[in-house]
């Protein structure tokens, strides 16, 4: 599932993915990855960027279920 609540926090704080994936010691494909659904991150990772976009683990990878 595309994570498009990373993609939108990430273009709110006016970053391109080569410019968030300095920031959090990535590459770039690592960020279209996640972007994209198809790269699982270490929860070391996911904080950086939290920390980065000034965001919570819940508003960027936690999925709401709709039940």
């Amino acid at each position: 599932m595309k994570n498009m609540r990373l993609k939108l926090a990430r273009v709110e704080m006016k970053l391109s993915q080569e410019e968030l994936a300095a920031k959090v010691n990535v590459t770039r494909p690592t960020i279209n990855l996640l972007e994209g659904g198809k790269f699982n991150p270490s929860l070391q990772l996911c904080i950086r960027i939290c920390k980065v976009l000034n965001k919570t683990l819940n508003d960027l990878f936690w999925e709401e279920d709709n039940l």
